[in-house]
């Protein structure tokens, strides 16, 4: 988990920057209006920060696997980031991945296999450390719709 947790550190730290170097208009234009802004994709990187955060945190206690879904969807739009300051977007998503980092570095080793039930429908377990693994794929996955071509990473 410290590598995961060192490579969020480093991506945290050069893409906060970049990200904050995108002109405003680069940053909340909406190609369609039912497609998220780039401002909305860093909103659902936050999302799925909590989201996963929670399931780091509660898996490591909970005696059976827990069932923590997430609703992409309805969680951007009720957060509605389009309409938040660009700075506060930008420094939520630093602080929740610095965070992440903190619980994945200070995961006890016997917890790593420790399993989380992802799923809308049938169960889907997921151990720990495949979720982290995983986070950070995703992470990159966004972060190339925001800056292309900064990870060559097929997801899912």
């Amino acid at each position: 988990m410290n590598e995961v947790a060192n490579e969020l550190d480093k991506i945290i730290k050069e893409f906060a920057k970049k990200i904050g170097e995108l002109s405003d208009s680069d940053f909340e234009q909406k190609a369609n209006p039912k497609k998220w802004s780039k401002k909305e994709v860093v909103g659902h990187l936050i999302d799925s920060g909590q989201t996963n955060l929670r399931r780091f945190v509660c898996v490591q206690y909970d005696s059976s696997p827990g069932k923590i879904v997430y609703d992409q969807d309805f969680w951007v739009s009720a957060n509605r980031y389009q309409e938040i300051e660009r700075k506060d977007v930008i420094a939520l998503w630093r602080l929740v991945n610095l965070q992440i980092a903190n619980v994945l570095r200070s995961m006890p080793l016997e917890n790593y296999n420790k399993s989380c039930d992802t799923s809308k429908g049938e169960p889907q377990l997921r151990t720990l450390e495949w979720l982290a693994v995983d986070y950070v794929k995703h992470l990159k996955h966004h972060l190339n719709q925001i800056i292309p071509s900064s990870f060559n990473v097929t997801y899912p």
